[in-house]
């Protein structure tokens, strides 16, 4: 990702990709990330889980869009106040509490070949995909005073990417998802991510031995409404191709390809980009 952003050469990509494609992509992710929702988070702790859900959903539908009142704070809150009450062994979390730096750590060989292998190429397309031209995309959706190229947030990714290895950190990206759902949810400045990361570092820095257990008391079925709202305003992303049926229909057949399949989002990539091309040049076509 580097080596594509310092080269120039996610420039040439990005003018490849048209936006139908783009908005496939997207689209693509909210099914999976509605699909996720329902079918995991939502369920996750049996019945209280659904009143819970239930309770959180009506909080967001009176209070989305609200300004003054972000939706996010009561749902956290929600969830929060539900975890401490009913999930939180204090045990576990006395044992977590203490001040940890992160180590210094040094890939070996071994550990760059087979993350190269197993998870860096794999992820290329999806990456390309979702965390660069679809973050762009919503960049100018959202936010149009302020516009990013591609080649700065690769570049950015890049990186992340560089400099986590060297503190035990796992990859990260950045994602149009992760943006929209900011956005849904009150964020209008950079300042909703700075207190995201300053959660983790404190999270990190301070429960570090027992991380995953601190980070479990938040319910999942909570979560689920969160995602599931993030996946309804990726969806409607589409309605700027809505206009012309074919484009509509190049969106969501990249979208079930994306969410649907091994891959997906690399056979999305290729085969929506080809099939824009083909349609443009008369050689196939989806309606009009």
């Amino acid at each position: 990702m580097l080596v594509l952003s310092v080269s120039g050469l996610i420039d040439g990509l990005a003018r490849l990709v048209p936006k139908p494609v783009i908005r496939g992509i997207q689209f693509g992710l909210a099914l999976q990330l509605a699909t996720l929702a329902l079918k995991e988070y939502v369920p996750a702790d049996g019945l209280p889980g659904y009143a819970l859900a239930a309770a959180a959903f009506l909080v967001t539908a009176v209070l989305l869009g609200n300004r003054r009142w972000p939706a996010a704070l009561f749902v956290l809150a929600l969830g929060v106040a539900y975890g401490l009450l009913f999930k939180l062994d204090l045990t576990t979390a006395h044992r977590a509490v203490g001040l940890h730096l992160p180590g210094w750590q040094v890939p070996t060989w071994e550990n760059i070949k087979y993350g190269a292998i197993l998870l860096a190429l794999p992820q290329i397309p999806l990456s390309l995909g979702n965390s660069v031209l679809a973050t762009k995309q919503v960049v100018e959706d959202y936010f149009p005073e302020r516009p990013l190229t591609v080649r700065q947030i690769s570049f950015t990714y890049g990186l992340m990417n560089l400099v986590n290895p060297f503190l035990g950190g796992f990859p990260v990206c950045h994602g149009s998802g992760g943006m929209v759902g900011h956005y849904t949810f009150g964020g209008r400045t950079g300042g909703s991510v700075v207190l995201y990361g300053l959660l983790f570092l404190t999270l990190g820095l301070v429960f570090s031995q027992g991380f995953q257990q601190v980070v479990q008391i938040f319910p999942l079925p909570v979560l689920g409404v969160l995602l599931l709202f993030e996946a309804l305003s990726l969806a409607t992303l589409l309605r700027d191709v809505s206009g012309a049926r074919s484009e509509l229909l190049l969106a969501l057949l990249v979208g079930l390809l994306c969410s649907g399949l091994p891959y997906g989002y690399l056979l999305g990539l290729v085969v929506g980009t080809s099939l824009y091309y083909a349609m443009q040049r008369g050689w196939v076509g989806l309606g009009k």
